[in-house]
């Protein structure tokens, strides 16, 4: 649903490989909700609360998910190509292990990692070898390259 009125409200839903390509669920209370197989190719779902969403195996190709909510959120396996994913949160559990995703989100997500402060010998060593990768970060010009 639009920012400015009524958002909707799915919370624990169960949507199990639910028809939801190209819906506007933006700002949508999805948390906890069964989106596992869904289909969201295309979807709006800018500021959706999808904490604790099971989104496994779901098509998120080419979804905006910019300032969603993707706390606990299971990603296992969804496709996320295509998808825009500025200014949210990747979750860091194993529910977003073997994720698909395209090289846009794959240079993302090395460029934040290559922008930590660590001293460590083997984290300087991979953050040399992914550097180039990085720098392709489609918001590299505001936030700095990453020097070798």
């Amino acid at each position: 649903m639009k920012r400015g009125g009524e958002r909707a409200n799915l919370y624990r839903a169960n949507l199990y490989r639910a028809n939801l390509c190209g819906a506007d669920l933006g700002g949508a209370n999805l948390c906890g909700a069964n989106l596992g197989g869904a289909n969201l190719g295309g979807a709006d779902l800018c500021e959706a609360n999808l904490c604790g969403a099971d989104l496994g195996g779901a098509n998120l190709n080419r979804a905006d998910l910019r300032e969603a909510n993707l706390n606990r959120a299971d990603l296992r396996e969804a496709n996320l190509h295509g998808a825009n994913l500025d200014y949210s949160c990747w979750p860091l559990w194993c529910g977003s292990l073997d994720v698909k995703v395209d090289a846009r989100i794959a240079r993302q997500l090395a460029y934040h990692f290559c922008r930590l402060d660590c001293d460590d010998q083997g984290y300087l060593e991979a953050r040399k070898a992914i550097a180039e990768f990085a720098n392709g970060f489609h918001r590299v010009d505001e936030c700095g390259r990453i020097e070798a």
